[in-house]
């Protein structure tokens, strides 16, 4: 499956229109009636803002089986080891912030997530 035929299984499933994709990811509705006709693929730099768009990662996107096409992208997360983040977004500077502290700081930084997530879990 070429990747544009993804992105409109995708749409469909989201229930996103071509007009609201166009939108969101600055891209013109005729170059993506031109994926749809010619059966072409987008631009390598549009790859993100057509993830960010349809809320899934590159991998899932651009994997060559069909796996990150589950509407909530559950199982393709569940065998993904690793996360992408946004250079410059705020879950880049924690993780930046996170990767200079010293073991025992990590370790109070962990036990604090945990009673954060523990407290959330008790509302």
């Amino acid at each position: 499956m070429i990747i544009s035929e993804k992105i409109f299984e995708l749409l469909d499933k989201k229930n996103i229109s071509r007009k609201q994709f166009s939108e969101e990811t600055g891209i013109a509705q005729s170059t993506i009636s031109d994926w749809k006709r010619k059966k072409t693929n987008p631009a390598a730099d549009k790859i993100m803002a057509i993830c960010d768009a349809l809320q899934v990662t590159p991998v899932q996107l651009l994997a060559d089986d069909r796996d990150g096409l589950e509407a909530d992208g559950a199982a393709a997360e569940a065998e993904t080891d690793y996360l992408m983040v946004r250079r410059g977004s705020e879950e880049y500077m924690l993780i930046e912030k996170y990767r200079k502290l010293e073991k025992g700081s990590r370790n109070r930084v962990q036990g604090y997530l945990q009673a954060l997530a523990e407290d959330r879990e008790s509302l």
